[in-house]
């Protein structure tokens, strides 16, 4: 299994991007997913996450109001729509999958993880 983010890059504050990570493999819909984010200097934070059936969602509180977390199991895709960005959700955004049938923000829980994909909000 394989996965692979695209959509990131430079936007203005205030700005909207959608992330997506594609998944390889036949057991997508076991997984739950998390989207992680990581600054230079800091280290790997949780911003959001989506059990494997689509039905509940947990955000970094940071983040809520602003991003949604989706998944299509049929296209074995996961998708993280960033609204009202703000300069400091700068960061290489990464998703990673866990066997665990709900949600959770505790990295160690996943196993697999993307190469990651660069988000830069200017100011």
């Amino acid at each position: 299994v394989q996965l692979v983010e695209s959509g990131g890059g430079l936007v203005q504050a205030g700005g909207s991007l959608r992330l997506s990570c594609a998944a390889s493999g036949r057991t997508f819909s076991s997984y739950t997913m998390g989207w992680f984010r990581q600054a230079p200097g800091k280290e790997r934070e949780f911003v959001a996450a989506i059990d494997y059936n689509g039905v509940s969602t947990l955000y970094q509180d940071s983040v809520k109001g602003r991003f949604t977390v989706s998944r299509d199991n049929a296209e074995k895709m996961v998708y993280l729509q960033m609204n009202s960005l703000k300069p400091e959700d700068t960061a290489t955004y990464y998703c990673a999958r866990t066997r665990r049938r709900t949600t959770s923000s505790i990295v160690g829980v996943y196993d697999m993880w993307g190469q990651g994909t660069q988000v830069t909000v200017s100011s």
